[in-house]
């Protein structure tokens, strides 16, 4: 470096010399705070690497690496097992999801229809099995609904004033009545629930022990891709005079859900579960959302939207489902598909029955599973932590809003504050994304993602491994029950700004909330979802 020293050269203007490190101690000062500087800067990379290494299993540049068919099928030993109990499997599904063609093989591994130890033998053992008892619920839906309208058609002699008798129903609230309830009818919600490995063996035992004397009574024929049953009008008495064990459905232990109650010993049978009068409720909720379902489905599933329109009828007619004149035959064939069965899960799992709100998160269920008795059985799956949503008490929903607001309390202290303020703390203003999982938020490929990772991450729960395989900080934050959740709050994040400046009312944030549908990517939702779960799964 060149100085001009003019002070103490007598204005001479002397040029002196210095290196660029300087000399002596000042040079070893300088080194010393150089070498400082580049073992901070080397920390700071160390540590943005190791963050780096938590990023969202759906960062970008992975999010093209959907589950492919390819990948699938290479996966299985020659006898059919994961060969390496599913983890790779669930980590692909995580990152990025699933290709549509293969959707039908993989769901029942993800919905746990089939456990990821089983062999396709196994596999195959319990697809029969499971057909039998979906026939066998059909065939009891049948026996109800004959059974009921006996009932509706006995009636009493009353005098109507004028000397003569006239006759009454005794029983009003029959499926062709006006006036449809909007909602169900008040139920107990300390009733004795089972535990789940009972009550599939109840089930299967049942159906294994009527399946062939009911075959003979029922005539199966194929309209398009789902069953129709027929059944001879003899049976009546024989049906009647069995009293099966129906089991209710068994919830599965959900960390601090005081709705849970577990049960030994099923008691009583169908007929006790529940009332004729709720279950012809049911029936008709069902028909009114069957029939108003919208068709956004059809583009993914060739087969079913080009449905003739006498299959469409065939079924129709079987459920009994009317006022359908002004559908197309694909939104006719769809719709009784729904209430097919909707139907039968209402009997399978009569404390729930049905609630508005069920059809939605069936209908991309039945667009990807041809067979009705595989759309059963995943739906099933699917209900098994999302009946919480449709429980009469709303202990279910009351938890996890209480959850989105703990994630949004720990995350944005002012945002929070502003909630506080509005009275609008106890999340309300996302309830609906909590009923139905982003249904109405997401348009219909985007929810499909979104719960494909959320069922990889239950899934690996289920299975033991989200532990031992995930729990690793270089592998990313483990997977999680409440992925829903985080996601949820990650969405209400998105939106602090506009929350915070602009909103004085929870009215308006609900509003709000309820108009994101097709604005949101769901891709940049789960990657906020995640870095949630990285910082705070520990703590909520």
């Amino acid at each position: 470096m060149i100085f001009s020293n003019s002070a103490n050269d007598g204005g001479k203007g002397i040029i002196t010399t210095v290196g660029f490190w300087g000399s002596g101690d000042n040079a070893r000062k300088i080194a010393i705070l150089v070498t400082a500087m580049a073992g901070i800067a080397l920390a700071a990379t160390l540590v943005y690497s190791r963050r780096g290494s938590l990023k969202s299993p759906w960062s970008r540049q992975r999010r093209k690496l959907a589950l492919s068919p390819q990948q699938w099928r290479s996966m299985f030993t020659p006898d059919g097992k994961f060969q390496d109990g599913g983890v790779k499997f669930l980590k692909i599904v995580r990152s990025g999801g699933i290709e549509p063609s293969i959707r039908a093989e993989v769901w029942p591994f993800l919905l746990g229809v089939y456990d990821l130890n089983c062999s396709e033998a196994e596999r195959n053992a319990i697809k029969t099995q499971k057909r039998k008892e979906y026939e066998y619920l059909r065939r009891e839906k049948h026996r109800v609904s004959r059974q009921h309208d006996k009932s509706c058609k006995k009636s009493i002699e009353v005098d109507c004033g004028n000397g003569e008798g006239c006759r009454i129903d005794k029983n009003p609230d029959s499926p062709g009545s006006k006036g449809v309830a909007s909602t169900r009818q008040p139920r107990p919600i300390d009733e004795v629930i089972p535990d789940h490995e009972e009550k599939d063996h109840l089930l299967h035992e049942e159906a294994s022990r009527t399946v062939m004397e009911e075959e003979e009574k029922s005539v199966i024929t194929q309209a398009g891709t789902s069953a129709v049953y027929t059944e001879s009008s003899d049976t009546d008495s024989i049906e009647e005079s069995t009293s099966p064990q129906m089991p209710h459905y068994a919830e599965e232990s959900e960390e601090n859900d005081p709705s849970n109650t577990k049960s030994n010993s099923v008691k009583g049978n169908s007929s006790k579960a529940f009332k004729d009068e709720d279950f012809t409720t049911w029936q008709r909720i069902i028909r009114l959302d069957a029939l108003r379902a919208n068709a956004e489905w059809v583009v993914f599933s060739p087969t079913q939207a080009t449905v003739s329109e006498g299959q469409a009828r065939r079924l129709a007619s079987d459920v009994g489902l009317e006022d359908y004149d002004h559908l197309e035959p694909y939104s006719v064939f769809h719709a009784a598909r729904l209430v097919a069965i909707l139907e039968a899960y209402a009997l399978y799992d009569p404390e729930i029955g049905y609630c508005q709100g069920m059809s939605d998160l069936l209908a991309p269920i039945i667009t990807v599973m041809e067979e009705d008795y595989d759309a059963f059985w995943c739906f099933v799956g699917f209900m098994r932590k999302a009946r919480h949503n449709f429980r009469l008490d709303e202990v279910g929903i009351r938890r996890q809003l209480n959850t989105v607001s703990k994630i949004l309390k720990s995350k944005d202290s002012q945002l929070f504050r502003h909630l506080e303020m509005l009275q609008a703390d106890d999340c309300f203003f996302v309830y609906r994304m909590v009923v139905v999982l982003f249904r109405r938020e997401l348009s219909f490929e985007q929810t499909l993602c979104l719960w494909e990772v959320m069922w990889a991450d239950q899934a690996a729960i289920r299975a033991g491994i989200a532990k031992s395989t995930w729990g690793r900080a270089r592998l990313g934050a483990p997977p999680t029950e409440d992925l829903l959740l985080y996601a949820i709050a990650a969405c209400v994040l998105q939106k602090r700004k506009l929350i915070i400046e602009k909103y004085s009312s929870m009215d308006e944030i609900m509003r709000e909330c309820n108009s994101m549908a097709g604005q949101l990517d769901v891709w940049k939702l789960l990657d906020d979802a995640h870095d949630l779960v990285v910082t705070l799964h520990d703590k909520i």
